[in-house]
């Protein structure tokens, strides 16, 4: 059975329900860079930051994350770490599309989704909704 890092669990829920990015950048990066600089996770972390970006109005910024983003992701089974790794390239490509046209196609910044495929993944991520990281950080310092 497949075992996830409690931080890329965390970037998932950061990701998909939190819809935290920098937080995203914060967990990922950690684990990027303990486990040696994985293309893989740098893709996806690089997506996040795209969407902070985004969000915070620097188009340039995204369009950069986004493009170096999907060089990393391509050349990875569809389905890889528990996610839908195909579909996650494929919002992104044409969130990058949009980018490229924003000022003849002016559009907000919106949440792009990771498709979780493993059970295990989905179960992790779920008792995060449930307790979420900063809730236990909370309370423990009571």
């Amino acid at each position: 059975m497949q075992t996830y890092d409690r931080l890329y669990v965390q970037f998932i829920y950061y990701f998909n329900m939190a819809r935290d990015y920098f937080e995203c950048h914060e967990v990922l990066e950690e684990l990027w860079l303990e486990e040696g600089r994985d293309p893989l996770y740098q893709g996806l972390l690089q997506v996040a930051v795209g969407l902070y970006h985004h969000q915070n109005g620097n188009a340039n910024g995204s369009i950069k994350l986004f493009t170096a983003a999907l060089e990393k992701l391509e050349g990875h089974p569809a389905e890889t770490l528990g996610i839908d790794l195909a579909s996650l390239r494929e919002e992104s490509r044409l969130y990058l599309h949009k980018l490229h046209r924003l000022h003849e196609e002016p559009f907000a910044c919106y949440d792009l989704d990771i498709r979780i495929v493993d059970p295990v993944l989905e179960e992790a991520v779920e008792k995060l909704r449930l307790h979420p990281p900063g809730e236990h950080e909370a309370d423990t310092n009571r």
